[in-house]
């Protein structure tokens, strides 16, 4: 039986669009919090944990039994989206440390990001459904 939440080019899919949601809500929370008295903007981290974490997968030997098997390969299944606290120094004297072009720049880059991310489900989710209603025929 075929599992869509078994792939893991999917699964990483999903994670990164649920990090883009998560970074537009922040991203929101910041705008509406521009004039509240020493707010510290939040900022969510992901893209940089999952490089990391795919760059240090250690190599585990394992018995491989026919050619075309593919290693495993975990360590980004542990990396989850995360809301942090940007503590950087105000420019204000109100003590508030959103900068409205910085959270504008990161809007219009995070829409693209999601778009892009939405397309290539959409493009995985075709694929699937092309490769089932073939398989019947």
């Amino acid at each position: 039986m075929l599992r869509i939440s078994s792939d893991s080019t999917y699964n990483l899919m999903k994670k990164a669009l649920d990090a883009s949601y998560l970074r537009q809500q922040a991203i929101s929370n910041n705008v509406a919090n521009i004039n509240t008295p020493n707010y510290k903007a939040y900022r969510v981290v992901f893209e940089e944990e999952l490089k990391k974490s795919m760059s240090s997968v250690s190599h585990v030997p394992l018995k491989v039994t026919h050619p075309r098997h593919i290693g495993v390969r975990n360590g980004e299944d542990q990396v989850e989206p995360r809301l942090v606290k940007d503590n950087s120094p105000a420019m204000r004297n109100d003590g508030n440390n959103v900068d409205i072009d910085l959270e504008m720049a990161n809007l219009a880059a995070n829409q693209l990001l999601y778009n892009t991310l939405v397309q290539q489900t959409n493009q995985k989710l075709g694929s699937l459904r092309h490769v089932i209603l073939e398989g019947r025929g």
